[in-house]
Order: structure tokens, then C-alpha cells, then sequence
């Protein structure tokens, strides 16, 4: 197996299913519950713990589950190898996918007061993303084993979220004065 068959997507997933493993369901709802920070179509979610099973890097068995039996996966000695080969590679700097920044790029198209209008809806999304991170945040002390590294996470998050927030008044202060035509 190479390592050229895992994608950043892969080591996020195999990263979920962790030392405990994790069902289909237990991989979309902590994507979902971690998309400020990493984003997917949710059917990837469900094809790539059954890709990354059949290239050898987890194993599944079938648990009961509340009406019928559910998908477990566990990493294999290749998936945790790999996973830790990942590990020890330098980080790189977070890929940035901002559609905000790009509309306030092009914003010289129409008056102020529509990227205001467009933007201003970052708000009750950052509102949102706060709800769900401030679950999160309760949760994590169900992930004993991961705890301290959740929190560290949750506190990028919060981070990026105040982030959002500062640019977001000061795009509403420097544009907020007098509409101007694009």
C-alpha cells in the first residue's frame, strides 16, 4: 500500500475512527459537528471508511444496533501505521476556502450595500457554528482519551469564529459609511 493512495480526507477519517473505532453515522456526526474546520460532501463520509477498509487500512464488524445491525470500523495495523507516519510529517498551514474574501474581492461589481447585506449574513451562521461548537464542547468529555486534544481544537475554532467576527465589523465599519458604486 502507498501512501499516495490516502488523500488529507483519508487521514481525517482514519483520525475519527482513532484507538476506538467508529460506526458510519459516529464519522458523519463528527465531520458535521467539525466543519469550521474541515468540510466534505456527506456522501464521502459514508464511501471512504469502506474505500479505506478495502485498501487495508480499516477493518469493519457488525454490531447490533437500535433496529438493525451497524457498521463498526477499527484502524488496522496499516491504517494506524500510516496514521502515524502522517502524524510525524510536518503540518502545513490550514487550506483557507473563504467564499466571504472572495465576494468582498470582487465587490467592486455592485454597491456597498449589497456585500454588506451578502456578508452580514456570516453572522447568524457564526452564531450557528457557536451553537454546535459549544456542544461539542460539552461532549468532549465523553473522548476521555482525546480530551485535552478536543479542547485545544475547540479553542482554534472558538479563535477562527472571533476571527470571523473582528473582519466582519471592521468590512462593516470601512464599508458601512457612504454606498459606494461598483
Amino acid at each position: 500500500m502507498s501512501s499516495s493512495e490516502l488523500t488529507p480526507f483519508s487521514y481525517a477519517v482514519l483520525a475519527l475512527v482513532g484507538k476506538a473505532g467508529a460506526g458510519p453515522h459516529d464519522i458523519a456526526r463528527m465531520m458535521r459537528e467539525g466543519q469550521m474546520i474541515w468540510t466534505a460532501a456527506r456522501s464521502q463520509y459514508y464511501a471512504e471508511p469502506k474505500r479505506l477498509e478495502r485498501l487495508g487500512y480499516l477493518g469493519s464488524r457488525k454490531l447490533p444496533g437500535q433496529t438493525t445491525d451497524r457498521t463498526h470500523y477499527t484502524l488496522t495495523r496499516a491504517g494506524t501505521r500510516a496514521l502515524k507516519e502522517w502524524l510525524a510529517e510536518p503540518a502545513r498551514f490550514s487550506r483557507i476556502q473563504a467564499e466571504p474574501v472572495v465576494k468582498l474581492l470582487a465587490a467592486d461589481f455592485v454597491d456597498d450595500a449589497v456585500i454588506l447585506e451578502s456578508l452580514g449574513a456570516l453572522r447568524e451562521q457564526i452564531a450557528g457554528m457557536r451553537s454546535q461548537l459549544e456542544v461539542a464542547e460539552g461532549r468532549a468529555a465523553d473522548f476521555g482519551h482525546r480530551q485535552r486534544y478536543l479542547a485545544l481544537n475547540h479553542a482554534l475554532a472558538r479563535a477562527l469564529l472571533e476571527a470571523h467576527e473582528t473582519w466582519l465589523d471592521q468590512v462593516e465599519r470601512e464599508l458601512g459609511g457612504e454606498a459606494q458604486t461598483g
